[in-house]
């Protein structure tokens, strides 16, 4: 069954755009992998630091794999290091 991941990032000021360089960077890479669908990434209107990614997979298992992928970490370490707080991350079913 699909499930949608939900990322939540609140980047440093003065980060914006090396963190979207970095998150187009990871959506290319994730387009590779098998299991993804889609994604879309929104930015808070109220709060421009905020970010909100939302990707869909075909199925939990894919999302793992892709998860644990050592390019995947890379490239989310280089993410983390220009965030606030770390990344925070759900997994949603389909209801």
């Amino acid at each position: 069954m699909a499930v949608k991941v939900i990322i939540e990032r609140r980047v440093k000021q003065g980060m914006d755009t090396n963190l979207a360089n970095l998150m187009r960077e990871l959506r290319a890479k994730a387009m590779l992998a098998k299991g993804y669908i889609s994604g879309e990434t929104l930015r808070a209107h109220d709060d421009m630091s905020l970010y909100l990614v939302i990707s869909t997979w075909k199925s939990l298992d894919d999302w793992k794999a892709w998860e644990e992928n050592p390019v995947r970490k890379e490239v989310q370490a280089k993410i983390d290091a220009i965030l606030e707080k770390p990344t925070q991350m759900r997994i949603f079913d389909f209801a």
